[in-house]
């Protein structure tokens, strides 16, 4: 697993160490990660990953990276030739930001992707040389926004409230969005499956984004939160990936609902 010291990363590793032979590789000095004879150090920026795929021999990898755009191109690029030459798939973790030029509709796993920022553009470059594969080859996980106990967002939101300062919300941004348990348990499902294609791992319905932080700061009980609402359009605009054509089993999906009670630990 290539990112395994990040959030989503470190989380999919928990949840498939018990069931898989897996390795992760990490970046920043960790005590923890160095003593782990399953975790990897590696620089994205100044090392390939030639030498790793070569001594691991991976059936499948999975991409959860962050860092520099240009950096993780190259490295995508070292697996997916790799892949091809070997039995072994990616999973590639891609973003709801591939759409990010569409508002007036949510997208479906086989819409054409068009995006307007960096990242979304980022996104969609990798995924482009994926879909140009066989299909076996590959898994294109496409995430909403990422809720759940201990998320680095919803421990932003408390950070924010403690400090008093307000909580940046947008009105008119319909969107989904998912938890990292339900994220991680439907990850598992696909691999165990062995299960190709383009995957939209979010909740089946909608919800204003502003009603959606202020579900979860109920859940969480913050006292008095502030809301600074910022409007980009005057009307609705969707960022919201909505699954169609690769279902995954109904007690699989997720609801807004879970994600808002899937911010606490559960007792």
């Amino acid at each position: 697993m290539l990112g395994g010291s990040g959030f989503l990363g470190n989380a999919l590793y928990k949840e498939l160490l018990p069931y898989f032979n897996v390795h992760a590789t990490y970046f920043s000095d960790n005590s923890f990660f160095e003593k782990n004879k399953k975790f990897h150090q590696w620089d994205l920026e100044t090392e390939g990953l030639e030498i790793l795929l070569k001594n691991l021999k991976p059936d499948l990898v999975i991409s959860a990276l962050r860092g520099d755009f240009k950096a993780q191109l190259f490295a995508h690029f070292e697996v997916i030739n790799y892949i091809l030459t070997h039995e072994c798939k990616l999973i590639f973790l891609s973003s709801a930001n591939v759409f990010d030029a569409f508002t007036n509709y949510p997208s479906y796993e086989y819409d054409k992707t068009l995006s307007i920022s960096v990242y979304g553009k980022f996104k969609t470059k990798i995924e482009n040389a994926l879909l140009r594969l066989p299909n076996k080859k590959y898994v294109i996980a496409r995430l909403p926004m990422v809720y759940g106990a201990g998320s680095p967002r919803v421990e932003e939101l408390k950070i924010l409230n403690d400090l008093n300062e307000p909580i940046e919300v947008f009105p008119n941004v319909v969107t989904n969005a998912t938890s990292i348990t339900r994220f991680t348990q439907q990850m598992h499902y696909i691999i165990n499956r062995d299960l190709t294609g383009v995957f939209h791992l979010g909740s089946t319905d909608l919800i204003h984004h502003s009603e959606l932080i202020e579900d979860i700061c109920k859940q969480l009980k913050l006292k008095d939160p502030l809301f600074k609402s910022v409007f980009d359009s005057n009307d609705d605009r969707f960022l919201a990936l909505l699954p169609k054509d690769n279902l995954l089993p109904h007690n699989l999906q997720i609801s807004i609902l879970d994600v808002v009670k899937d911010s606490i630990i559960n007792q």
